[in-house]
């Protein structure tokens, strides 16, 4: 089994990252917010042979990386969670689809091929918005915009809980690795035969847990609504980055072909 405590220190980088002072740090949440759904809708609107239009919005990552100061180290690997869940439907593309688009040289390159590049490329466009956006605003900043935005209430708890119980639900199992090892023989691991008895506890454990996270929420008079809060005004300069940056992104769409 790997290093559970590494997966937890990977989970809580994010939150560390998103107490940084650099320019796209101090930027209103909402401009951020906004900046990147219209940046995903953009890139999701292209059809799936639009694979050299799609190039010129590798700008958007790249860019907003380098002005965070993001490493890439940290933010990149958390692509690959999304790459199974393309690669079925490309590799099918790659099946089916086997019209010729080109040739490079002595090799022929099928619509398909070129369809599951043009996947892969806006998963990676859509994933990197998504994780900058993480990396660079704070949870409790982002889901307090998303009630501002009136996204309805439902998918707002399950994202916090989603969020909030994940690292927890982590830690239990941290704590039942370490105690299966400590009682094992230093052990990688749960062997095959114990996996249903360790999952089990795990269950049981997990369940108890949320139930103490939960009170404990309720007692700091935690409410779906969260409405306790001052509204940070947004200011000239973030509504004028808010609009050139949404701008560049919707321009550059009709300019290209896809």
């Amino acid at each position: 089994m790997p290093d559970v405590s590494a997966r937890v220190r990977e989970l809580r980088a994010l939150d560390n990252l998103s107490l940084g002072t650099t320019v796209i740090h101090r930027l209103h949440p909402l401009v951020k917010l906004i900046m990147t759904l219209v940046f995903i809708v953009v890139v999701a609107s292209f059809n799936r042979y639009a694979f050299v239009s799609l190039t010129p919005y590798l700008f958007y990552p790249f860019l907003m990386m380098a002005l965070a100061e993001l490493p890439y180290r940290v933010i990149g690997p958390r692509v690959l969670i999304a790459l199974p869940f393309v690669l079925f439907a490309g590799l099918a593309n790659i099946i089916f689809d086997r019209d010729l688009a080109f040739t490079i040289g002595p090799v022929n390159v099928s619509m398909g091929v070129l369809s599951m590049a043009t996947i892969l490329l806006k998963m990676y466009l859509c994933v990197m918005a998504a994780l900058i956006l993480v990396a660079t605003t704070p949870f409790t900043d982002l889901t307090f915009q998303l009630r501002r935005l009136k996204v309805p209430m439902i998918f707002i708890m399950v994202f916090e809980m989603t969020y909030r119980y994940i690292g927890v639900l982590f830690e239990e199992v941290h704590a039942m690795v370490t105690a299966y090892r400590l009682r094992s023989g230093m052990t990688k691991g749960p062997r095959i035969t114990h996996a249903g008895s360790f999952l089990g506890q795990l269950t049981l454990r997990a369940l108890e847990r949320a139930e103490r996270v939960h009170a404990a929420m309720r007692c700091r008079g935690y409410s779906l609504k969260a409405t306790h809060r001052p509204r940070r005004p947004l200011r000239a300069g973030e509504i004028s980055t808010l609009v050139l940056v949404c701008l560049a992104i919707v321009l550059l769409r009709f300019f290209t072909i896809g």
